[in-house]
């Protein structure tokens, strides 16, 4: 029942996102909408899309920082590359899970095992969008009087993260969990692979205290990346004050993470909709518009650059799965 449950839902799900893409398409004007992406400068989505270059770099170098500690030993330019092939699975799937993709392609550059791969991925990930997450509480912070309820709800938002991740970072208690979950919720054939692949987690796991400086390069990179989206704001002529925008989008970014959609489309945009259309009574189709074109810059062109590198990439003989099963 529990099986059938899951196969329904994922097939649900990534309909749920486009349905409120789409719904929100229906309900703006849609004239106005054409007319605001034609109003918008090329001059501004060029230099836009200049910043990729400097963002892309520090990611690759905070993920780096990381490798060095897990004692993963790659090159500057390979990490980059594999980190960009990773970055275009995860523009094209819900939550950006894709993003594991990177494991295989590491897995043939280094020769680690795959669970310590898979928690390198894993932890440059979350490390990522704690960073996020923090800025997300500073903006909650700045809009308390008008929108009270955001506070509470960001802070829920990240206790529940930092609660998750504190306890996994102990050896003792995410293996027992891992092999409890493995024990009796698989197959048996898959048993011994998927023990194997637990084994490898805590090789050579990284100490918090070297975590620091990928999670400030993380709030970097994310600057940039509001940014990029900022100067289309700026654009379509709407009057968003840049520390508000800096410190507020990102709760429309987390609430993409909402695996129900491919890359959070749909609920990134409803979400910023309400923010920015209540706090500075911005037009909805504007809103709209620079949401999308954001996600087009930031997400869908980074991850084109990754498609390019990955028709370029000798393709793993087995992805993380295969070598699993």
């Amino acid at each position: 029942m529990a099986k059938k449950i899951l196969k329904q839902a994922k097939k649900f799900l990534p309909l749920l996102g486009i349905s409120i893409f789409f719904y929100i398409i229906c309900t703006l004007d849609i004239e106005k909408m054409i007319d605001a992406f034609l109003s918008i400068n090329p001059i501004f989505i060029i230099f836009s899309l200049t910043l990729t270059i400097p963002r892309v770099i520090i990611r690759n170098y905070a993920w780096r920082l990381i490798q060095k500690e897990q004692k993963i030993t790659i090159g500057f330019f390979e990490s980059l590359k594999i980190f960009l092939i990773g970055y275009f699975y995860g523009s094209i799937t819900p939550g950006y899970i894709g993003q594991i993709m990177r494991v295989p392609y590491m897995k043939e550059k280094t020769g680690e095992p795959y669970g310590k791969l898979f928690v390198n991925t894993v932890i440059e990930t979350i490390i990522h969008t704690l960073s996020l997450y923090g800025m997300m509480i500073i903006g909650a912070l700045l809009v308390l009087e008008t929108l009270p309820e955001l506070f509470p709800i960001t802070t829920a938002w990240l206790i529940i993260l930092a609660i998750v991740l504190l306890y996994f970072i102990k050896k003792g208690r995410g293996e027992k969990l891992f092999y409890t979950l493995i024990k009796y919720l698989t197959p048996n054939k898959l048993k011994s692979y998927l023990n194997k692949f637990v084994d490898t987690f805590y090789a050579d796991f990284p100490r918090i205290k070297k975590l620091t400086v990928p999670l400030i390069l993380g709030i970097f990179t994310w600057i940039i990346i509001f940014s990029q989206e900022y100067i289309i704001v700026l654009a379509l002529g709407l009057d968003i004050p840049y520390l508000y925008f800096l410190l507020l989008f990102p709760i429309a970014n987390a609430v993409g993470f909402i695996p129900i959609t491919f890359a959070g489309l749909g609920t990134r945009e409803l979400t910023a909709i309400l923010l920015f259309s209540i706090l500075f009574n911005a037009p909805e189709e504007k809103i709209f518009v620079f949401t999308l074109a954001g996600f087009i810059i930031t997400d869908l062109f980074t991850g084109f650059i990754g498609f390019i590198l990955s028709l370029t990439e000798t393709r793993p003989k087995n992805s993380l799965s295969d070598s699993i099963i």
